[in-house]
C-alpha cells in the first residue's frame, strides 16, 4: 500500500478497501491483492465498515460497496450547492448571534454537516464539516424529521447531544413544502441559556427563509 495519504493510517486504509471495491466486489483474498493490506487487517477493516453500512456482502459472500454510501452520495451531491447557497445566510446567523452556524441535510437515519461557520468566540461549538450526526438528538434531528416547530417555526434543543450545548434550528423547505434542510445556531449553555430559541430563535427561522430564497425554494 502507498504512503498515507491523510497522516490517519486506518483511514487511508480503510479508503483504500472502499476503492478497492468501487471496480467490482471482492472476496478477502481479492482485497488482499488489491490494497496490499495484510489479510487480517484487511478483513477487520472490512467487516468493520460493513458494520457501517458503507460494505454489504453480495449473495456469494463477496465484499461490495454498502448502500449507505448511496444515501451519503446523494446527500453530498445535494447538499454542495444548497451549501453555497446558504453561506451568506449562516454568515449573517453568525455574525448576528455570535454563535456557530451551521447546515444540516439528512442522509437516511443520519444527518450530515453541509456548512459550518464557527463563532468568533474562544468557547464555542465546533461541529467539523461533513459530520454526520444522529437524527434523534439535538434541534436539527427533529427539523429534518418534520418538526418544523409550529407557529413560531424554530424548534430548540439543550444537552440533547452534547452535555453544556444548546442549539436552535429552522427548516429549509423545497418547493413543495417539505424540509430540504436545517439552518441552527449552537454555542455553550452559559451564553445561549436553557432557552437558546428565546434569544435566537427569530435570527434562525428568518436564516432559513433566506436560505430558501437563494435556493430556489419556498
Amino acid at each position: 500500500m502507498e504512503a498515507s495519504v491523510s497522516r490517519v493510517g486506518v483511514l487511508d486504509k480503510g479508503i483504500a478497501v472502499l476503492g478497492a471495491l468501487e471496480r467490482s466486489p471482492c472476496s478477502l483474498a481479492g482485497l488482499v491483492t488489491a490494497t496490499g493490506l495484510s489479510r487480517p487487517t484487511a478483513h477487520r477493516l472490512a467487516v468493520a465498515l460493513e458494520a457501517h453500512g458503507l460494505v454489504r456482502r453480495d449473495e456469494r459472500g463477496r465484499f461490495a460497496l454498502g448502500l449507505r454510501l448511496a444515501v451519503l452520495g446523494r446527500a453530498a451531491t445535494e447538499g454542495v450547492p444548497l451549501a453555497e447557497a446558504a453561506r451568506p445566510a449562516l454568515e449573517a446567523l453568525r455574525d448576528e448571534t455570535g454563535e456557530s452556524a451551521q447546515l444540516y441535510v439528512r442522509a437516511g437515519d443520519r444527518r450530515v454537516c453541509v456548512a459550518a461557520l464557527e463563532s468568533p468566540h474562544g468557547l464555542r461549538t465546533i461541529v467539523p464539516l461533513g459530520a454526520s450526526l444522529p437524527l434523534d438528538r439535538g434541534s436539527a434531528g427533529r427539523v429534518l424529521q418534520g418538526d418544523r416547530g409550529g407557529r413560531k417555526r424554530w424548534v430548540e434543543s439543550v444537552a440533547e447531544r452534547e452535555a453544556g450545548v444548546a442549539s436552535v434550528s429552522a427548516a429549509v423547505l423545497d418547493g413543495n413544502g417539505g424540509v430540504r434542510a436545517a439552518v441552527s445556531v449552537s454555542g455553550p449553555v452559559e451564553r445561549t441559556t436553557r432557552a437558546p430559541g428565546r434569544r435566537y430563535g427569530a435570527a434562525v427561522a428568518r436564516a432559513a427563509r433566506t436560505v430558501e430564497a437563494a435556493a430556489g425554494g419556498g
